[in-house]
Formats: structure tokens, C-alpha cells, sequence
């Protein structure tokens, strides 16, 4: 078999974590019709769900600890291999045009590193010190936060990154979809993911995967959205680097500023392509420095800008 090293031998079986347990509803996968393979997989796709849900109350704590780091001026680091790293690669890397970030904020750090974005390099998922290593390499400080993700709870990679960063005092937590019993992680946050086994067993690029790129989403918006780079729904802070994302800015100056197209171009034009300054320029009469110096003031969140001016914004 290509590939394949006679000496990697696993310590102990990972037969018992829930994510390599047979699903009994999948038996028989191989013998269902298109339609019943489907409605399967849509049915099973609904433990996701639940599982986000019953992490909800690590997530709001999460959530809490990263923007108070952040805030004081640390980072967040996603650490995974394979399938977990690749989804936070993803996340860290939709944060800039979404939010306007510094890319450096928020930043995903996958074992193996790009190549490994486009081929499977899961061998390197073995190698306790490379997770270590790679955050050393990225200057990652007690300032900072990890997100340690493993499916299984048992990825050395991940295990060594979590170790260093609790050593160096920085915010860990650990997201894996197995029971803590099953696969303690060194942690100071520790989200457990249940989605049960997967319908193709050990394949955790399915409901496990599912249910960790909706955690992701929840804890990088929610720790942008504190972080006031949203205004009521909207994202204020997005970049408008192409088309798309200028006529989204576009249509949140008409709907907030209650201004024309033709004014909100010109607005947006002036602001060099930031919408938060474009609306407080809108929303206050002020100078494109003048609602700059504002929003500094004011630590960049739009609200408190408005409100310190007498200014409003329509309700979104």
C-alpha cells in the first residue's frame, strides 16, 4: 500500500472514542439505494446541530476570554492537522475581508503547513513538538489564545501546542468531539463536540467536521461582533475589495446612512473604502479625518462614536 510505514505502530487503540465507533444506522451503506443513502446523511446531519448547541455555555466563555485578550492586545491561533486544521485555516483566512482584520489576528496554523491545504499530509499529526514549533515559530506569546482542534482528542500536534500554550500561560482551549474522559486535553476551555459515530466510520471530515466549522463560525463572529465590528447585523468593518463586497458596502450605507447610491459611492470613495467611517461621516457631517479621530476616540466601535456626537443611525 503507497504510503503506508510499517513502523507506526499506535500505543494504544483508538477503537474506544467515539468518533472511530461504528454507526449502526450505516451497516449496511453499501447497499442502500441513492435516495436512502441521502435522507441518511440528511438525518444524521442533524447531530451537528445538537452538538453546538449543548457546547453553547464553553462557547460564551470562549468567546468572553479570546476578546478580552484580544483587546489587550493578543491573537487567536487555530492549531489542527488534517481535516481540523484545514477548517481552521479556512476561518482564520475569512476574517480579513469580512471584518477587515489584520491578518496577523486571527490565524490558522495546520500541520504541514500550506501543502497540506491541498494534500493530505496527516502523517505529520504524530509530531508533539511540531505543534509546539510552529506556534514558537509565529511568536506566539502568553498574550495569545489557542484553539488546539482534534476530532478525537488524541492528535499529539495538537496535544503539544495545547501543552505550550498553558506552560506559557496563554489561553487554551481545546475543541474535540469525543467525551473528556474518552481524551483529556491540557486546556483551560475545553469544547466537546458529540456528534456521535459517523456514518463512514472514523471519517470525521463529516459530522465531526460539520459540527466544528459551525463552532468556528460562532467564535470568530461573536469575538468580531464584540469586538464592534458589526452594527446591529451588518458587517460595517468589511473590506471592499471587489464588486461584490462594494455593492454589499453600497446597499449597508443606504440602509443605515439613508443615503443615495450615487452619495454612498462618493462617501465610500472618501473613506477609502472603510463603511464604518463612510457612516459616521454620514450619520454626523463630519470630514473623513474627523470621523477617523472619532472612531479612535472611541476604539473604533461605531455606536458609542454616534452616540458621543448626538448622531444616529437608521435601525437595521
Amino acid at each position: 500500500m503507497a504510503g503506508f510505514d510499517p513502523s507506526l505502530q499506535p500505543s494504544d487503540s483508538r477503537g474506544h472514542l467515539l468518533t472511530e465507533q461504528s454507526n449502526e444506522r450505516s451497516s449496511e451503506l453499501d447497499q442502500l439505494d441513492t435516495t436512502a443513502l441521502v435522507n441518511l446523511f440528511v438525518e444524521e446531519d442533524r447531530r451537528p446541530q445538537e452538538a453546538v448547541s449543548a457546547a453553547s455555555p464553553v462557547l460564551v466563555n470562549a468567546v468572553d476570554g479570546i476578546v478580552d485578550r484580544l483587546r489587550r492586545g493578543g491573537r487567536l491561533f487555530y492549531l489542527g492537522a488534517g481535516t481540523s486544521g484545514r477548517l481552521g485555516v479556512l476561518d482564520a483566512a475569512e476574517c480579513p475581508p469580512t471584518f477587515c482584520s489584520d491578518p496577523q489576528l486571527v490565524q490558522g496554523v495546520l500541520a504541514g503547513g500550506a501543502p497540506a491545504l491541498l494534500r493530505s499530509s496527516e502523517g505529520l499529526e504524530d509530531l508533539e513538538d511540531a505543534g509546539r514549533a510552529d506556534l514558537e515559530e509565529r511568536g506566539f506569546c502568553s498574550d495569545d489564545c489557542l484553539v488546539g482542534i482534534a476530532a478525537g482528542g488524541t492528535t499529539p500536534y495538537v496535544r503539544g501546542g495545547l501543552r505550550y500554550a498553558k506552560t506559557l500561560g496563554a489561553l487554551a482551549i481545546a475543541m474535540a468531539c469525543v467525551p473528556a474522559e474518552q481524551a483529556p486535553l491540557p486546556c483551560d476551555l475545553d469544547i466537546r463536540l458529540l456528534t456521535g459515530p459517523e456514518l463512514l466510520t472514523g471519517s470525521t471530515r463529516l459530522k465531526a467536521g460539520t459540527a466544528t466549522k459551525m463552532a468556528l463560525n460562532i467564535l470568530s463572529t461573536g469575538v468580531m461582533v464584540r469586538l464592534g465590528k458589526v452594527y446591529g447585523n451588518r458587517m460595517v468593518d468589511v473590506s471592499a475589495s471587489n464588486s461584490k463586497l462594494v455593492d454589499r458596502s453600497l446597499r449597508i450605507l443606504q440602509d443605515l446612512a439613508a443615503v443615495d447610491r450615487g452619495h454612498g459611492l462618493q462617501l465610500l470613495n472618501d473613506a477609502e473604502g472603510s463603511v464604518k467611517t463612510a457612516l459616521v461621516m454620514a450619520a454626523a457631517g463630519l470630514s473623513v479625518d474627523q470621523a477617523k479621530s472619532l472612531l479612535q476616540q472611541h476604539d473604533q466601535q461605531l455606536r458609542p462614536a454616534l452616540q458621543s456626537c448626538g448622531a444616529s443611525l437608521s435601525q437595521p
